[in-house]
């Protein structure tokens, strides 16, 4: 088994641990009422994209999420939190740096003796969520994790689906897809641009990610037999028949139990959260590259933290 492989399959015991984190570190993270930009590179945005939305949704405060490198330092917020893995990447630290004196910050990190954790105001370090591998997986869902504890969600649940979601077979056959989209509404939306990532970093597959009521406005153009949709959470009305209609596998699991439409996986049980439905994606993407030949512990022209000089 390689990196990627035990890593994805740890993922309920950290969601466990995350909840557990989030309790005991309220004094760090975004309260009730603040003004919040939540920053971070690659994986790590698309989580503060779905953090961004379900705190704004759950009526915690305007929340905004940004590629660490587009940040707009001149806007006033009442806290800065970013998302970092290595606690090393070029674009996070100079954020940080930016606001270090105008505003309190929170770093969500996995190497505690991290340069970004000299620079923020505060740090809620998640070590035993770290990764050796390039590709990143449990890191990111136990650091949304921990965020969506700290907004009330019952993360015990989330890891129930989570358990599943590491055993179940894969909804589709990789070997049949050439091509594959991401669809998302509200919060799931960085879910699906993190599922595309994945397929694009560790089997260098033509993956990509789009709102769910965006897509019919042009991208679904290339559905085709061969080719895959699979989307999280809440869909619009009539969008499965038109995926289906073209030739193109559909794979989708509502969270409100309604609706399944999951080419013939798990027929009769209910839908698993999309956070645990993002499991079965990683899943995809590395049984994606053992089909291609590729090793997903070596992702073609990647390192585990971009250090830019």
């Amino acid at each position: 088994m390689g990196h990627v492989d035990a890593e994805i399959s740890t993922q309920p015991e950290c969601w466990r641990q995350a909840a557990t984190l989030a309790a005991e570190s309220t004094a760090a993270l975004p309260r009730p009422g603040e003004r919040v930009a939540v920053l971070g590179c690659g994986t790590s945005w698309f989580m503060a994209m779905a953090y961004a939305a379900l705190r704004e949704a759950a009526g915690h405060g305007e929340t905004d999420a940004f590629q660490a490198s587009e940040f707009p330092a001149h806007r006033r917020y009442d806290r800065v939190l970013a998302i970092t893995r290595s606690g090393t990447t070029t674009e996070v630290l100079a954020a940080l740096t930016a606001v270090r004196d105008e505003r309190p910050s929170t770093v969500i990190v996995g190497d505690p003796d991290s340069p970004a954790v000299e620079i923020a105001g505060a740090t809620v370090a998640m070590p035993f969520a770290d990764e050796r591998s390039v590709v990143q997986t449990r890191f990111a869902t136990s650091a949304l994790a921990l965020l969506r504890a700290h907004l009330g969600t019952d993360v015990s649940a989330l890891a129930a689906d989570a358990e599943v979601a590491v055993r179940a077979p894969l909804p589709v056959d990789p070997a049949r897809i050439e091509q594959v989209t991401f669809l998302g509404r509200g919060w799931t939306v960085g879910l699906a641009q993190e599922a595309a990532l994945k397929c694009r970093e560790a089997a260098t597959c033509w993956a990509e990610a789009y709102p769910a009521m965006d897509y019919r406005h042009g991208p679904i153009a290339i559905a085709a037999p061969g080719r895959m949709v699979w989307a999280f959470g809440e869909i619009p009305d009539g969008l499965a028949e038109e995926i289906t209609g073209t030739g193109a596998a559909f794979v989708h699991s509502r969270t409100n139990g309604v609706h399944a439409v999951i080419g013939g996986w798990a027929a009769g049980r209910p839908p698993l959260d999309p956070m645990a439905d993002l499991i079965l994606a990683q899943r995809f993407a590395v049984a994606l590259a053992a089909g291609r030949g590729l090793d997903p512990d070596a992702p073609r022209n990647l390192s585990r933290s971009v250090v830019l000089a």
